[in-house]
């Protein structure tokens, strides 16, 4: 256990509201896009309040990231620019390669019930900024669960766990994306590869991380893990539920406005010119 990642610190994110009035928790952001490349932004929506939600993201542009939608309860419908259309529920993934642009809308279809779910954004590097943009939708029965003698329960969404690989495949960052849940008095060993940034995010439950520490984390808390080849999760009397997102850092300059992100304020300059002259949307390559 001598490459276990430490906790480097932990991170706690803030109430705020998006899109047409939508009220969520900013976990990162801003302020963290320092220490969490290629990691943006994660946002987690959870109410049962359709107050809170119904307003939506209606049209609007993204260019040189990935958003990644990750439904835990509620659907959401969405449209683009491409004529793509459809539908995101319960357990789904949606990896949306926005690259040169696309204009696109995510509007809650509420059936009672909660709506609960993340959305991270990962960079993409200056070379791939521009490529044609693409998704890849995969249902919830496409995302394999790896379960453990000690009832520890590892939803692959991308990368691999113990042999078995997610669905979401072709991605630049090379990430991993776990949804995990672990009963009370159980240990798990997460591998991580060494040159990669490893952050978790509690959203149920607590549990304990790094092997150095007594201290526990809590529902709402996120952690940022320092150098080390894997992460050491221990609970007790409670079990947890998390998600860890792993990716290689791109180490570029971000110029970062709204919703779209560059590499240099004259490139975000233009970006926003040609959506008022209406040449934002490119041909596909």
């Amino acid at each position: 256990m001598e490459n276990t990642r430490k906790i480097d610190r932990i991170i706690k994110g803030q109430a705020t509201s998006d899109g047409a009035g939508v009220k969520l928790t900013r976990i990162l952001g801003h302020n963290t896009q320092d220490i969490l490349d290629p990691f943006l932004m994660l946002d987690f929506f959870g109410s049962d309040n359709p107050d809170d939600f119904m307003a939506g993201f209606p049209a609007h542009p993204h260019r040189g990231i990935e958003t990644v939608t990750y439904m835990l309860d509620g659907k959401v419908e969405h449209g683009d620019s491409m004529g793509n259309k459809g539908v995101i529920g319960k357990g789904d993934i949606q990896w949306m390669t926005a690259g040169s642009g696309i204009i696109h809308e995510e509007m809650p279809k509420y059936e009672g019930g909660r709506m609960h779910g993340f959305q991270l954004w990962v960079n993409l590097p200056a070379a791939s900024k521009m490529i044609s943009p693409r998704y890849q939708d995969i249902p919830a029965g496409n995302i394999p669960v790896v379960k453990l003698e000690n009832k520890t329960r590892v939803k692959v969404l991308a990368g691999s766990f113990q042999g078995v690989k997610g669905p979401v495949e072709n991605i630049i960052a090379d990430p991993e994306y776990f949804d995990i849940e672990m009963p009370a008095n159980a240990e798990l060993v997460i591998p991580a590869a060494a040159d990669h940034t490893v952050f978790a995010y509690l959203y149920e439950g607590s549990v304990m991380f790094g092997g150095n520490s007594a201290d526990q984390q809590h529902a709402g808390e996120g952690v940022l893990f320092g150098d080390g080849d894997h992460v050491l999760a221990k609970t007790s009397s409670s079990g947890v539920r998390f998600i860890l997102i792993a990716g290689k850092p791109i180490r570029e300059s971000i110029a970062w406005h709204g919703p779209i992100v560059m590499n240099t304020d004259v490139e975000i300059d233009a970006a926003f010119r040609e959506l008022r002259n209406g040449t934002f949307i490119k041909p596909l390559q």
